[in-house]
């Protein structure tokens, strides 16, 4: 078949005998990509955590740190059953949600609602981008029979969706009401 991009596709299934078949090769490559997504929310965090007012936006904040350094460590633990080792891909999703949210704070004025409206849109960004991306995950651990990773990857989109819904709930119960009445 002609390729009319004239780049070749990235997952091909390989001829040699010891080649991972292209599904897995693919799903190892978006273990990575959330590997370093995972860690680079780690250090972006905490910048968040400062420029938010309200407590409660700040302990979520901090709850949802403590929660995706354990997500790092479960990421570890899927690359030993699969018998790989821990090694992180660039995500150009997670770095631009992240610089996304630096925008946010930067442009808003420090000690406000308003900032922290924006805060909680840039995390629910972050979360939402990582329910697709363990959901997905997860659906490709079954198809591939990694019983075990996919309960890893369960457990952590679990803790994602709720930590959507938390965001959601410190907004809805005053942040957003108090930005609205600011000028």
């Amino acid at each position: 078949m002609k390729q009319e991009t004239g780049t070749t596709p990235k997952f091909k299934t390989k001829a040699t005998a010891n080649a991972e078949p292209a599904l897995q090769e693919l799903f190892l490559d978006e273990i990575m990509d959330l590997y370093w997504a995972e860690n680079h929310l780690v250090k972006s965090l905490p910048k968040m955590i400062k420029a938010a007012t309200s407590p409660a936006l700040a302990t979520a904040i901090e709850d949802h740190l403590k929660e995706t350094e354990e997500h790092v460590s479960r990421l570890e633990q899927i690359f030993k059953l699969l018998g790989k080792e821990a090694l992180a891909k660039k995500c150009d999703a997670m770095e631009g949600l992240t610089k996304e949210a630096e925008g946010i704070i930067e442009s808003t004025g420090a000690g406000t609602a308003t900032r922290d409206v924006g805060i909680i849109l840039a995390s629910q960004k972050v979360e939402h981008y990582e329910i697709a991306s363990y959901g997905g995950l997860l659906q490709l651990a079954a198809t591939l029979g990694l019983q075990e990773v996919a309960v890893l990857l369960e457990q952590t989109l679990g803790e994602e969706q709720t930590a959507d819904a938390l965001l959601t709930e410190v907004a809805e119960n005053k942040i957003n009401y108090t930005a609205a009445e600011e000028s």
